[in-house]
């Protein structure tokens, strides 16, 4: 007959918290996807080449969009919160933490204050887009915001594997950074948002899976 004893200390709580924290990041990324393609998908009217994602936050259906910038962006700020906390884990790490951490603001801040129905979406919209209301402003604003503070957490990791000689690294957080920075043209700006949005979700989860293997070996989680 065997005894487990349960490791009650404060480190091993800090460490068990830490990976809840880095989990909520790993999913954060691709529930957004994935709630993002089911939704253009089963949406009456959703043409991604016309409407922006955003705008599935509109209409009767819309709570769902809400919910998923929500549900991702509190996932982020977990995240961000996990990797302030890594220490020696992540290079540049409070710069990256922050960065993560304003991303997932502006993406509950998104989901809070949605943007306007626009270009016949929901159905029976006018086909011109209109003047903004003020949670429109507000939408459009936060997603701007966030979009530039992960670009300040992709930038810091871009110099810190360039100067630790990480070429991959350097390489993905590089181009990362770049695709964050492009400005978007007029006549594929949905496209383009869509496109930046999955590259910006799949840094985050690759950091998140990165840090949940680092805190694995380093807590001591696979024996």
């Amino acid at each position: 007959m065997s005894i487990t004893t349960l490791d009650r200390s404060p480190q091993h709580q800090t460490r068990t918290d830490d990976r809840r924290l880095v989990v909520a990041g790993i999913v954060a990324g691709p529930l957004f996807v994935a709630s993002g393609i089911a939704q253009a998908l089963t949406r009456d009217g959703f043409d991604l080449r016309i409407h922006a994602l955003s705008q599935l936050s509109t209409g009767d259906l819309g709570w769902v969009q809400m919910l998923t910038f929500i549900a991702t962006g509190v996932g982020l700020v977990a995240l961000g919160v996990a990797v302030l906390r890594s220490r020696d884990l992540v290079t540049g790490r409070r710069t990256v933490a922050v960065g993560v951490m304003i991303l997932g603001v502006g993406l509950t801040v998104a989901g809070l204050f949605p943007t306007d129905p626009a270009h016949g979406f929901p159905d029976g919209t006018s086909g011109d887009a209109g003047a903004m209301s003020w949670h429109g402003v507000v939408h459009s604003t936060a997603a701007v915001v966030a979009f530039l503070g992960l670009a300040v957490a992709t930038g810091a990791a871009t110099v810190h594997a360039v100067r630790g000689r990480a070429v991959v690294p350097a390489i993905l957080s590089g181009l990362t950074t770049i695709v964050l920075l492009l400005p978007s043209p007029p006549q594929y700006v949905s496209i383009q948002l869509a496109l930046t949005g999955l590259v910006a979700l799949t840094w985050t989860t690759a950091l998140a899976v990165r840090l949940y293997r680092g805190s694995t070996v380093h807590g001591g989680g696979a024996r």
